[in-house]
């Protein structure tokens, strides 16, 4: 039992230094987990194999760096995985954001051009709705009251981004 516990206290002691050499020399998780587990593998082999210790050292520790190699990489395959998700996220809310931006300083200039042209034009409200709310009078003539009874209002504050419903030259009546 004392040579156990010697050993156990051996592998550890080893262990701990592997982590932290490792850690201070940027080795990567595989590495990491082929020497950890090496050494744990060495020292399982040892204790279970009674007869003849170094051979079970020697095929403990072979497995044991085999298996704690492949858990490394799965872990660096994961933290890989992660960093590239995060990035794809990131990358995806600065397009969005810059969208954003573009669609605001559009709507803004389209906003401050229908302004500088009603102005300029001085047309009634009744005259310069869309055409596809005149469905109800004749085709060629001027909108009726007709169409403004009709499910749709004209939307006077088209293009404003600040305004409700910015991108239809129509909104919806409030039923």
């Amino acid at each position: 039992m004392k040579k156990v516990s010697l050993l156990l206290a051996l592998v550890m002691f080893f262990s701990a230094i592997a982590t932290s050499f490792a850690q201070d020399r940027k080795i990567s998780s595989h590495a990491k987990g082929a020497v950890i587990g090496g050494l744990g593998g060495a020292a399982a082999g040892a204790i279970i194999n009674k007869r003849n210790r170094v051979v079970g050292g020697a095929v403990g520790g072979a497995a044991g760096a085999g298996l704690g190699y492949v858990i490394g990489k799965n872990a660096d395959n994961k933290r890989k995985a992660e960093a590239a998700r995060v990035a794809a996220a990131r990358r995806a809310e600065q397009r969005r954001a810059a969208a954003y931006r573009a669609g605001l300083a559009q709507g803004a200039a389209k906003a401050k051009s229908n302004n500088t042209a009603l102005a300029a034009a001085a047309v009634p409200a009744a005259v310069a709705a869309p055409a596809m709310m005149n469905s109800f009078g004749a085709p060629a003539g001027a909108p009726t009251s007709l169409a403004m009874s009709s499910a749709y209002l004209p939307n006077n504050n088209y293009g404003a981004r600040d305004a409700a419903y910015p991108t239809s030259e129509v909104r919806r009546k409030s039923w």
